[in-house]
């Protein structure tokens, strides 16, 4: 019994640590996708914050600096797409698909040119990374079964920006809904017509939103390279960021259920970590690649299941015209 405990507390531990990228990423593309803003560029902007983040950090020895490099170059990445689709009425499936390839290419050449390591950063002294917090009376109340040890286990030994990535939900609910900017945001995804003839922006709210998007890629991307890991590998975002896009497709647009499934695509991946080399009975060992495959599996499962039950809003990927 306290063996299937201490795997069960092990198992969520991980699954909130692989699951934070997929958040904040998830309410990064709800942000945008809400205000008629296709962004399939959640890959490339994070993989970029991820890059500059590890590279920043070794250069300056400075986690926050870090931080802020991220995050700038998420932002400018999302200035970018938004320039291409908003200022340009540009297809923002093709200007997504680009900043991807963009920032796949990118992050190798200068990583090449600047650390010559084959693409890859050198590894990041802890003192210019996001340690895990001992949150206030961890270590006393381990003793403490059942409850005790959910707060020590579970609960506490995470960095910061694993919760700033679930604050981020309740928070992006709270705009959404209960702010004049979120109600403004969700009509300019639905109706921009009717949100221009009440004499409001719609580029304005359109850029501000990817603008949001982009800071929350930044700190997903950060958190990839000197939270849970120690340097930047090449590609390591490996497609987290289409399936958080498909976490939010499956919350329709939402965030509470939109964090459900990014705990679930988490789950999944940290049973797939927990089982690499376990025999299961009747079945022997399963192989490494079939549980890796399992998250990408469960995505396309989704996106053909769902996608057309899902109702998204009714303005996305539809360039705005002012009519004259």
């Amino acid at each position: 019994m306290e063996e299937a405990f201490v795997f069960v507390v092990l198992t969520a531990d991980a699954t909130l640590r692989v699951a934070t990228p997929l958040i904040l990423c998830a309410m990064a593309g709800l942000f945008s996708e809400r205000s008629g803003i296709i962004d399939i560029s959640l890959e490339g902007k994070m993989l970029g914050a991820a890059f500059i983040a590890a590279s920043t950090a070794v250069v300056t020895g400075s986690a926050w600096l870090g931080l802020a490099a991220g995050i700038g170059t998420a932002i400018g990445l999302a200035l970018l797409h938004g320039f291409a689709c908003i200022t340009h009425n540009g297809n923002q499936v093709v200007s997504g698909v680009a900043i991807n390839i963009l920032t796949s290419g990118l992050t190798v050449v200068l990583g090449t040119a600047w650390f010559h390591r084959g693409g890859e950063t050198p590894g990041v002294d802890a003192t210019a990374r996001f340690m895990p917090i001992s949150l206030p009376m961890a270590e006393t109340l381990a003793e403490v079964p059942v409850l005790g040890r959910l707060y020590a286990d579970l609960f506490s030994g995470h960095n910061l920006l694993v919760y700033v990535a679930f604050l981020s939900v309740p928070l992006t609910w709270w705009v959404l809904y209960r702010t004049r900017f979120g109600l403004r945001l969700r009509a300019v995804g639905e109706n921009p017509t009717a949100v221009d003839t009440a004499g409001i922006s719609v580029a304005w709210l359109r850029y501000r939103a990817v603008l949001i998007c982009g800071v929350l890629t930044g700190i997903a991307g950060t958190y990839l390279s000197i939270a849970h890991s120690a340097s930047f590998v090449r590609e390591m975002t490996a497609g987290q960021g289409y399936i958080a896009l498909a976490a939010m497709i499956f919350g329709k647009w939402r965030p509470f259920p939109a964090l459900g499934a990014c705990l679930m695509f988490g789950l999944l991946d940290a049973i797939a970590i927990r089982l690499q080399g376990v025999r299961i009975a009747g079945i022997g060992e399963v192989p490494v690649q079939a549980i890796q495959a399992l998250p990408y599996v469960l995505t396309v499962v989704l996106l053909a299941g769902f996608i057309g039950k899902a109702v998204a809003p009714k303005a996305v990927g539809v360039p705005y015209v002012k009519e004259r």
